[in-house]
């Protein structure tokens, strides 16, 4: 089944596309924002702009992970060439967009209140991304047209963007990624020219070294999600100045000297095998450690890269079998000194995270701190008991420095506000028990009585669920002004975790819902996913714990015991939140 009677067949027999969107149209970039975006399917009925009054833009998803903006305008050819047209739609959006007073005043509802979330994206300097989403192909103008439009993004000095023009054929190869998202490793074949390859073997450690054409580049698994990329100290950091003298070189007069320019590309496998004939290597567990700016330039640009011929356009390879993950992280930190590494990206050897690792897993010996991206899982360990150093990072913004609104922005945590977050000293105890609230979520996630505008929005509405579970305990225990220590409240996730989260749910239903209604009142624009990265929604959601607190009276109980009791903690198990703003 080719990729178009797929989509053809999900949307035709799935009853979310046909009972919320208004034709196949809007079906077509609900199932891009639903199934290639993995946004749950309350997000996507937000993101779909559908109906009158679009003004060419037919969805927005704010990609906070990767900090873009994603604009996509859809059209669904069966058969066909597409003309310039869809191009001009895209420039309007882009030119309106200079604008965003205009479009909110002349937009429909959904587009006004997505506005407000992309005002606030631009505030945090979010990269703006335009795909035009198609299953037909451009034109040969209009891929010209494609050509002059793209640089004219880029290069603007005043709202620069970039545009991808996604097609039937990285629909297919994106949807691939999409659906090997949860999978533990890559895997991947690689095709060689036999006559452009070398093979090593130094002190044990086979590599392999090749020019690889360009146009092999664009089969590597993972790009789009940046998965290939999980054991580099980076991810992509958009068109900067690097990106774009790549992009320029790519487009040159003679591609084929892009080989000499270039420093090439450094990939580990656990394990790989290469052919008699040298033409395949078998790659398994591939990451690229070094190379992660040029495959992505490379896979903005593959139209351009269609164009230059097999066999004059390469790039060359290093590929590494390398199962010790010392020698993994040494190579990935040398090998990326084409750029200054920022202390950010370094976190994961920094002298505290180690600190916290020891202590967590001398204290927790089937329990693990994953301090690097991409760290496998032994099997001896307890997985209730493994957490991420980004994860801990957001949840101790939500709890200990009763900041919620700030846990998603993850580069502020490593950045500015590190300091104030990590400590030496900090009890293992509490590190799982903030890791035991958070499953706990994680795994009621889909039973939770939340209103539909706060499910859209999982990234964010599960640290302020841990923030309203901290601010009932400190109510319950008069203590409204502090913090419990999250060590004191294990004992009661483990036993009565359950029966405390439909509160914390209410807590925060009735706070949205307090403050759509102010904002109706005062005739402005309402916006959820603002409201949650906004102080104003910990002012609100503290407020309504302390009410919901007032009105846990004797006769309120859980399991025959009353509320109050089961959330006591003693007084000493209290301090003032730590400082994050």
């Amino acid at each position: 089944m080719d990729i178009l009677e797929k989509i053809k067949k999900e949307i035709a027999s799935d009853k979310f596309y046909q009972d919320h969107f208004s034709n196949d149209g809007f079906r077509f970039v609900a199932w891009y924002v639903h199934r290639i975006l993995l946004q749950n399917k309350e997000a996507t009925k937000i993101a779909v702009v559908d109906g009158a009054n679009d003004k060419k833009i037919d969805a927005i998803v704010i990609d906070d992970e990767n900090r873009n903006i994603i604009i996509i305008q859809g059209k669904f050819y069966e058969t066909g060439k597409i003309d310039s047209k869809p191009l001009n739609e895209v420039l309007s959006a882009w030119i309106r967009l200079q604008d965003l007073h205009s479009l909110q005043n002349d937009g429909n509802n959904k587009l006004k209140q997505l506005i407000e979330v992309l005002r606030r994206a631009l505030e945090d300097e979010y990269n703006i991304v335009f795909e035009l989403l198609t299953t037909g192909e451009l034109t040969s103008s209009a891929l010209s047209d494609y050509e002059v439009f793209s640089n004219k993004l880029e290069e603007s000095k005043d709202f620069s963007a970039s545009v991808i023009f996604v097609n039937a054929q990285l629909l297919e190869s994106r949807l691939m990624d999409a659906d090997a998202k949860q999978l533990p490793i890559l895997n991947h074949v690689v095709n060689i020219d036999p006559e452009k390859v070398m093979t090593f073997n130094i002190k044990g450690t086979r590599s392999v070294v090749a020019a690889i054409p360009l146009l092999e580049c664009l089969h590597f698994p993972g790009i789009n999600d940046q998965k290939l990329f999980r054991k580099n100290v980076r991810q992509s950091l958009g068109w900067n100045s690097v990106n774009k003298r790549i992009k320029n070189s790519l487009r040159s007069e003679r591609p084929q000297d892009f080989f000499f320019s270039h420093n090439g590309i450094t990939a580990i496998c656990s394990e790989f095998s290469l052919n008699a004939e040298k033409t395949e290597l078998k790659c398994k567990d591939l990451n690229v450690i070094n190379g992660c700016q040029s495959l992505t330039t490379i896979y903005r640009c593959s139209e351009d890269i269609r164009k230059i011929p097999k066999d004059t356009g390469y790039i060359l390879f290093r590929f590494y079998e390398v199962p010790q993950k010392d020698l993994v992280d040494k190579i990935s930190i040398n090998t990326n000194s084409q750029s200054a590494v920022k202390p950010r990206d370094l976190r994961s050897n920094d002298r505290v995270i180690l600190s916290l690792k020891h202590t967590y897993e001398a204290m927790y010996p089937d329990g693990l701190l994953l301090n690097q991206r991409g760290m496998e899982i032994p099997g001896n360990i307890d997985k209730s008991k493994v957490i991420d150093v980004a994860e801990l990072a957001k949840i101790i913004m939500a709890w200990h420095c009763q900041r919620p609104n700030i846990s998603y922005n993850e580069k502020k945590l490593f950045d500015e506000l590190y300091k104030n977050i990590f400590k030496t000293d900090y009890n293992p105890v509490s590190i799982l028990a903030l890791n035991t609230w958070e499953i706990l979520i994680g795994d009621s996630w889909n039973i939770l009585n939340l209103e539909e505008v706060l499910k859209a929005s999982p990234a964010y509405v599960k640290y302020h669920l841990l923030y309203s579970i901290s601010s009932l305990i400190a109510y319950a225990n008069g203590q409204g002004d502090k913090v419990p220590f999250p060590s004191a409240t294990l004992e009661i996730a483990t036993k009565h975790g359950k029966e405390i989260l439909p509160f914390a749910v209410n807590c925060l239903n009735q706070a949205v819902k307090n403050a759509n209604e102010t904002a109706q009142k005062e005739g402005k624009i309402f916006s959820h996913q603002n409201w949650l990265k906004n102080n104003n929604s910990v002012n609100l959601e503290s407020l309504v714990a302390s009410t919901m607190v007032g009105f846990m009276d004797s006769m309120s109980t859980i399991s025959g015991k009353n509320i109050k009791e089961i959330l006591k903690v003693a007084p000493d198990e209290f301090e003032l939140r730590w400082k994050a703003d």
